[in-house]
């Protein structure tokens, strides 16, 4: 691993633990939005369109010779969006979402004058594995997001260090409803992929972070009985919804057919408020004037010179965003790997294999 690349992927400041993140009533009608408005699908489902995505986005290659299926990244892991845009997506949530309190622990976060809400999702699980060594959520740009570009492509963009003057300011406030000791933890690594890990255990309930979680390799532990973390029957089109028959319960189902329960002592559940900050009016001014964007054309040209400057023979993609042999040397040329130290507590997913 690069000591340029690593030190690269640090977040601008040691993440803020938080406690008591939401009122008991902001987290009743979280939990009957998602409840009302499901079934959901899986993260995997949502973001990824090949296997070569999903490890662009993770860390670490494939040994030679195996060729990577999407079945092999398959967990019970699924998301919905809150609020994108700027916009509350469901009524009864502005106060959840427009949070000045967030604002303000965001704007503390980075020293910045500015701030303002951006989006917000959750993840819900039940008992669930985890094949992530260690990731980097979405990493935003100016011109280019989740919303206009693969998470796989801005991932390795943030990866690179090749485009930091176009880096969005970005603040996240993450909080846990995980009432379980039985694995759900979240391991981060706030010194950089090759420092000391850190990591915040179960049980984590309405506990948070402010973090900058686009530059800081962060996983979510493996959480409850491992005999029930892979559903059989899971499949990439399964969805997790409210179970009719339990009042706080929920299942998760393939073609309508129920293929697990999960109760409510099981639930893990996520919920991520994501804000983008201004140091000062002037950068304020240069995002929202959009008088310095980036495109994918110019990222992939970008990429396309630095390659070559290092001896590297790359061909010009006709479709750079789902080119399977551009990504794979993106990937080959860019990824710094996995970290290379994990809690005692939480190994990774390749020492759990070994």
């Amino acid at each position: 691993m690069s000591n340029d690349l690593a030190n690269t992927l640090r977040p601008v400041s040691e993440p803020v633990v938080l406690d008591g993140v939401y009122s008991d009533d902001q987290h009743r009608r979280l939990l009957e939005t998602v409840r009302r408005e499901g079934p959901w699908p899986l993260i995997l489902a949502q973001t990824f369109k090949s296997p070569e995505e999903v490890i662009a986005t993770m860390s670490g290659m494939l040994p030679p010779g195996v060729t990577p299926t999407m079945d092999m990244f398959l967990t019970p892991c699924f998301r919905g969006f809150l609020a994108q845009g700027g916009a509350c997506l469901y009524d009864g949530l502005e106060d959840t979402f427009h949070n000045v309190g967030f604002l303000q622990k965001a704007k503390a976060y980075w020293n910045a004058q500015y701030a303002t809400p951006t989006m917000m999702l959750f993840n819900i699980q039940g008992p669930c594995g985890s094949q992530d060594p260690g990731h980097l959520d979405g990493v935003s740009f100016r011109g280019l997001t989740y919303q206009n570009t693969p998470v796989w492509l801005l991932n390795m963009m943030g990866k690179s260090g090749l485009f930091k003057p176009w880096l969005k300011k970005m603040a996240q406030v993450i909080t846990w409803y995980y009432d379980n000791p039985q694995g759900g933890g979240f391991t981060y690594w706030p010194d950089g992929p090759l420092g000391q890990p850190k990591r915040l255990a179960t049980p984590m309930w309405n506990r948070g972070v402010v973090v900058q979680n686009e530059m800081m390799y962060h996983r979510g532990e493996p959480n409850g009985p491992a005999e029930q973390r892979h559903p059989q029957g899971l499949a990439l089109h399964s969805l997790f919804g409210a179970d009719p028959e339990v009042e706080d319960g929920w299942r998760i189902t393939t073609d309508g057919a129920e293929i697990q329960k999960v109760a409510a002592s099981e639930m893990r559940f996520l919920v991520h408020w994501n804000a983008e900050v201004f140091a000062d009016m002037a950068e304020l001014k240069a995002v929202m004037d959009h008088t310095d964007d980036l495109t994918v054309e110019r990222v992939v040209d970008t990429f396309l010179k630095d390659l070559r400057s290092r001896g590297v023979e790359v061909a010009t993609p006709s479709d750079p965003l789902r080119d399977l042999t551009f990504i794979q040397t993106l990937t080959a040329n860019y990824d710094i790997g996995t970290p290379r130290i994990y809690p005692a507590e939480a190994p990774g997913p390749h020492q759990l294999a070994a």
